[in-house]
């Protein structure tokens, strides 16, 4: 991709899957640091979504995407644990199968309800705790 300095006053673009269970649960992903988050990350430039999240969940669990909604189902601004703003852009997203391997970005994976989430608040990046306040609508 295309290298270039971006000025620190512009926002980050986080493309994110929202892979959902039968139950309407949403999977999170256990980084190696403790936090678990939505599977994805930033987009590159000159990146489409769907490619960036076809990456980001290839990169990060090894699993192939089978589908990637066009259109994002929620699209909100949070602050990352560094303190900078990312806009979110969560698209609705299904994947092969759930055999992931294992990587720093992904240690473990879990379905999550909006309550089992606000109970384990601390152990959510900041933007999951933004996420489900628009999920729970």
């Amino acid at each position: 991709m295309n290298e270039f300095t971006i000025p620190a006053c512009f926002y980050r673009v986080s493309v994110k899957a929202l892979i959902l269970d039968e139950n309407n649960r949403f999977l999170l992903v256990r980084e190696e640091n403790g936090l678990w988050e939505l599977p994805g990350g930033g987009l590159d430039f000159g990146e489409s979504p769907q490619t960036g999240i076809a990456r980001e969940i290839m990169e990060e669990m090894g699993l192939t995407t089978v589908f990637i909604a066009e259109q994002p189902s929620y699209f909100f601004p949070a602050k990352n644990p560094k303190e900078q703003f990312i806009v979110n852009a969560v698209y609705e997203t299904q994947v092969a199968h759930l055999d992931f391997q294992p990587s720093p970005e992904c240690l473990e994976i879990r379905f999550y309800t909006v309550d089992e989430v606000l109970e384990n608040s601390t152990q959510m990046y900041p933007n999951i705790l933004e996420f489900v306040k628009y999920f729970r609508k």
